[in-house]
């Protein structure tokens, strides 16, 4: 029988804080990085040995931490059988979740549910090249009770049960095929784009990027704020003025904000016709999100990014305190525990626009957007991927986005895989870059 032979982790660190790409008022230096793991076997497909590849995404130091504790998860899927990991990957999440060890450091937050992700999206990118499909597909095509059951439902029932779900995904299995189509017909999955704004950035390049975006067809573009009021004022005016008054314009506080200073903030630019604020204040505070959502509209509240795990979520949707949900796809410990959120988001009618600024979160977040089109909620209405135009080129199967839409990815797997000759330049302390740069 195959097995998973081994375990690779890496710390990979790349130096973004020297071109301020990532720069937000709360993380103004940040170098994007993740904790990379593969998962080796003693199987092959199509005469290439059979890997999994995942990662978790920090920015920086303490990305090391996240590698540590990704070592920790990963040594129990060592000889392992694969048939018996990829045919219950709701029992392997369940098998690292319950390291009561490890569980008591979070529980389910923290580094060590950044590196449970890690593992785990390693383990379905696995799954998915062993079936030779694209990690969307792998999903859609998955038997709904099987899927199902592989998903974290916790401490959800008051929410959403395990019939509730079956119920709402087998509805759609009819339409699945046609809404593929369409999918492909429109292009690919709607995104947006951070990359013209942020904070770090002056106003030449703002402007500059700006104009590229709404002529590479965005229609939603999204600018960092929450430094200081009267700069934020300069500078929302001259980004509307730029894309005019049919883009839909964004703004994203990175959680700088007490909750009043949040509402007299957002209010003093609500002028400039904003779509949404994303993460007006502490992404823990449920009530404090629903407080600015009344005191704000119809300017619209998104979160999510920080978003520990599902919980948090029921709570934020239960309060009616979002209007649009970001799931990461590198914080909470998977799919497994992402495509509960997708469910009750989908119950309440609540759009998820998934947070995709960092390395490779992108390349994932573009399978969970076309899983939740064709599986579950069949429209683009009011939902947005977003997408940043940086280190794609890492990636043996980078995302591709032509006319502001996510291109269905076709290779196998989650497209998280990154290239050999990255992790030997970029690998921290000891890849040739580090190593130049260090000395």
């Amino acid at each position: 029988m195959s097995t998973i032979t081994a375990v690779e982790i890496h710390d990979l660190r790349f130096p973004t804080s020297l071109t301020a790409d990532g720069s937000d008022a709360m993380n103004q230096d940040g170098d994007y990085s993740a904790a990379y793991v593969i998962l080796l076997t003693d199987e092959s497909v199509n005469g290439e040995p059979l890997r999994g590849h995942g990662f978790t995404f920090t920015i920086g130091r303490g990305n090391e931490l996240c590698a540590a504790a990704a070592a920790q998860y990963a040594r129990h899927l060592v000889g392992r059988e694969l048939d018996d990991l990829v045919g219950d990957l709701g029992g392997a999440y369940r098998m690292l979740a319950s390291d009561s060890q490890l569980r008591w450091l979070g529980p389910e937050k923290g580094v060590v549910h950044l590196a449970m992700a890690a593992v785990m999206n390693a383990l379905w990118d696995l799954a998915a090249r062993r079936a030779g499909k694209p990690v969307w597909r792998y999903l859609v095509e998955l038997p709904t009770e099987t899927l199902v059951d592989a998903l974290d439902l916790r401490y959800l029932s008051d929410e959403i049960t395990r019939d509730e779900a079956i119920e709402m995904l087998r509805a759609t299995e009819p339409l699945r095929a046609g809404r593929l189509a369409d999918l492909r017909v429109a292009g690919g999955y709607p995104c947006y784009t951070t990359s013209a704004g942020w904070l770090g950035y002056d106003d030449e390049k703002m402007v500059r990027l700006l104009n590229r975006a709404v002529a590479d067809g965005y229609r939603h573009v999204k600018l960092k704020v929450g430094r200081d009021l009267d700069e934020d004022r300069r500078r929302v005016a001259l980004a509307r003025e730029t894309v005019g008054p049919d883009v839909k314009l964004m703004i994203d506080a990175n959680q700088m904000w007490d909750v009043p200073q949040a509402i007299d903030w957002v209010n003093a630019l609500a002028e400039f016709d904003l779509y949404w604020v994303e993460e007006p204040t502490s992404p823990d505070d449920v009530l404090g999100h629903a407080a600015i959502r009344a005191e704000v509209a119809p300017i619209g509240i998104a979160t999510g990014e920080h978003g520990m795990n599902r919980v948090l979520f029921k709570q934020l949707l239960q309060a009616e305190a979002i209007d649009y949900c970001q799931i990461d796809s590198a914080r909470m410990a998977s799919i497994n525990e992402i495509l509960a959120v997708y469910l009750m988001a989908a119950k309440r009618g609540i759009p998820v626009c998934p947070h995709a600024g960092g390395v490779g979160l992108c390349e994932l977040v573009q399978h969970l957007s076309i899983f939740d089109y064709i599986a579950l909620t069949g429209t683009t209405e009011s939902r947005v991927t977003e997408y940043v135009d940086h280190l794609h080129e890492h990636f043996a199967d980078p995302c591709v986005v032509e006319g502001a839409r996510y291109v269905v990815p076709s290779r196998p797997g989650y497209s998280a895989e990154i290239l050999p000759a990255t992790i030997e330049e970029f690998r921290f302390p000891d890849g040739t870059y580090w190593r130049a740069a260090l000395s």
